[in-house]
């Protein structure tokens, strides 16, 4: 058995953080499913901007979208869809065989949308039924506005990522608006079960404070946020309003942990999936940190219920001026910017692939 498969045996699911033509076309994600226990995938601006950027796959499918066209944004989606539809079908027999608990794929809405609820709610509708595909979760960063329109997307029944969280106060707020969603959907006659993530962000605390700390303190801090957020994830749980919900059939809101490839060269590359192993979580890894897990990671002990001691640790680090709330802020804050950056940088790499094409029209704003 390789470290991922007793990973999954642990209960913990791999999702991997990446997809690229190429990826869908070698059989690549195929050989992950079968023989590194990945059970599901997530996409972003980023992830994107560079499978397009790289190399020639996509441009014949740009050149007929242009053609008939299609505005940059719509022509994005076109191209994510394409890929992320076939990667659903790919995880499909994993969704079918947990019952809709793991086998999903993850879009994300514009993040030009991050502070706009009713765009991201209209957006979100969309995007899933344009995907029309029972295990495509759609990516609402977990702003204010995001946390609005999470409510009213579930309760529309659309399942939901919720993305660009950074602490435990950002995780419960998302599982808020899940839980009203869900209560409202019962209190409409209608079923409970809408599916959802949320992702905490965890590599970039540790990127975040690197330069203000001691070496004593590097790789630490996300580590204890995470192990405090699992604490408090673990009580809602166990609390009478979600159990009042799941006897209606809902299900958990699962908690994800993104951003977990190593920053620092100095540190281990599989340092935080090895720490976060727990029982009905899922890590998403990107390619390269999945293959180094798959080769040489260890899986020891589960977190944790009671956070172990991340408070402790916290408390350290708010002994040395770390005020990890307003760091929580300003990484969510900075998360959005470059979501958008990239968004910006991807539909400028498509321009260019229009413009470079001997048939091409200029696309339109």
């Amino acid at each position: 058995m390789n470290p991922t498969q007793a990973l999954h045996q642990l209960g913990q699911s791999l999702w991997l953080d990446n997809i690229t033509r190429t990826l869908l076309r070698s059989g690549t994600l195929a050989h992950y499913i079968a023989e590194l226990s990945v059970t599901g995938l997530t996409s972003n601006p980023t992830i994107f901007e560079h499978a397009i950027g790289a190399g020639d796959s996509y441009d014949v499918s740009i050149r007929v979208l242009n053609d008939a066209g299609l505005t940059d944004e719509e022509l994005f989606f076109e191209l994510a869809l394409e890929d992320l539809t076939q990667a659903a079908d790919l995880f499909r027999p994993v969704f079918d065989t947990s019952d809709g608990v793991d086998g999903w794929v993850s879009l994300e809405v514009s993040p030009l949308l991050a502070n706009d609820a009713a765009r991201t709610i209209r957006a979100a509708i969309r995007l899933s039924e344009k995907a029309c595909k029972a295990n495509v979760l759609i990516k609402i960063p977990g702003t204010l506005e995001g946390i609005k329109a999470i409510e009213e997307v579930i309760f529309a029944g659309v399942a939901v990522n919720v993305t660009l969280l950074f602490s435990r106060e950002h995780v419960l707020a998302a599982a808020q608006a899940y839980m009203r969603g869900i209560e409202r959907r019962l209190a409409a006659g209608l079923d409970a079960k809408v599916a959802s993530v949320a992702s905490l962000f965890v590599s970039r605390w540790d990127v975040a404070v690197k330069q203000e700390v001691s070496s004593s303190f590097h790789n630490r801090l996300g580590i204890a946020i995470a192990m405090r957020t699992y604490r408090a994830h673990c009580e809602l749980l166990a609390s009478s309003r979600w159990q009042r919900l799941a006897a209606a059939g809902a299900r958990p809101q699962r908690l994800l942990w993104a951003s977990t490839s190593s920053k620092d060269p100095a540190a281990s590359d599989t340092l935080y999936v090895q720490a976060l192993a727990a029982p009905g979580t899922i890590n998403t890894l990107p390619e390269k940190t999945l293959l180094a897990f798959a080769d040489h990671g260890k899986v020891g002990r589960a977190l944790p219920l009671n956070g172990g001691g991340a408070e402790s640790v916290i408390s350290e680090f708010r002994q040395v001026g770390v005020d990890a709330d307003a760091l929580a802020v300003r990484l969510q804050r900075e998360g959005v910017e470059a979501f958008a950056v990239s968004w910006h940088a991807l539909l400028a790499r498509i321009r260019e692939k229009c413009e470079s094409s001997p048939t091409s029209s200029v696309l339109r704003p």
